[in-house]
């Protein structure tokens, strides 16, 4: 079966099924990905070389043990489709948003701040209501690249092994990746291994979010104020993805208990539910296109 009509199953069996509710693969991964740190990051002096042999434990085996079974004749195809609607996040995506736009237009900001607060790591207990659609919609955005088009790049790229290998490294780099006293060392490995699997499929999504929005505003926005963000990968995205939708992003942010002076992002209006909306559909229409390049490129190459 062809990578496009399997990348279509994969979007298919997400919008039908969404997120497993029990027994999740990623749910499992992330407990034995926790046994995996305590072991290598005791009371967290871990160096960078135990994040490393960390990482290849984590990982690899579970790579290598789709990469048999996708090759398998005749259930080959259903592990392929499997393993990307087990990577895809996109009906939770909207699963999450929706209901932060519904509170902001009904007045509920004590509800939008609690929704939105599944969403960011950020402090959301005293956000007025264009800070919290300013979280949301730079949520939708940024994990729009990461748990949608990024799994499909991969999974175009390199089939099942690829898009487990992404998701787990991409897990590992939510648990791990952080610049505190416990991670800085261990979670080093994890945070760079992201970063270089999603350099691409990041700049893909930026341009994709620009050709369906304001495109001349969007790859300005790309240019200018990408290169002042502190993620490599989030600043084109979330830069692009403001411009295309007209919104202005960024700003000031608590994480932790600090305050963090995040660069501008986009130019236009202030964030809104529409905006939320906007951007979540911005997502979905990014996702009909690639679809629809996948399925022209198999037909005019086959």
């Amino acid at each position: 079966m062809s990578v496009a009509l399997l990348s279509v199953a994969g979007v298919a069996l997400d919008a039908l099924l969404g997120e497993p509710k029990r027994n999740h693969p990623l749910v499992a991964f992330g407990r034995y990905a926790e046994r995996i740190e305590h072991r290598f990051n005791t009371q967290g002096r871990g160096w960078r070389s135990h994040g490393v042999t960390a990482w290849f434990i984590a990982v690899v085996p579970l790579t290598l043990l789709v990469t048999f079974f996708s090759g398998l004749p005749y259930v080959g195809w259903l592990v392929e489709a499997a393993a990307l609607y087990c990577a895809l996040g996109l009906r939770s995506l909207g699963e999450h948003v929706e209901p932060v736009a519904q509170a902001l237009r009904s007045d509920d900001l004590e509800g939008a701040r609690r929704r939105v607060g599944y969403l960011v790591s950020r402090q959301t207990s005293d956000l007025d209501a264009t800070e919290v659609a300013r979280a949301a919609t730079e949520s939708v955005l940024e994990n729009g690249s990461d748990a949608v088009f990024a799994a499909i790049f991969w999974f175009v790229v390199l089939g099942a092994p690829g898009v487990v290998l992404y998701r787990l490294s991409n897990t590992l780099d939510a648990m791990w990746g952080y610049r505190n006293e416990r991670f800085e060392r261990f979670g080093w490995a994890a945070a760079k291994i992201d970063d270089l699997l999603n350099y691409i499929p990041a700049r893909l999504v930026a341009l994709t979010y620009a050709l369906l929005g304001k495109t001349r505003l969007a790859l300005r926005c790309w240019h200018t104020q990408a290169p002042k963000w502190d993620s490599p990968n989030a600043g084109p995205v979330m830069a692009a993805g403001a411009g295309a939708l007209g919104v202005e992003l960024g700003g000031a942010a608590i994480y932790h208990g600090e305050l963090h002076q995040r660069p501008q992002l986009g130019e236009g209006v202030p964030a809104d539910a529409d905006s939320i909306d906007r951007g979540w559909q911005l997502v979905q229409r990014g996702v009909w296109l690639w679809l629809l390049i996948l399925c022209l490129g198999t037909e005019f190459y086959a």
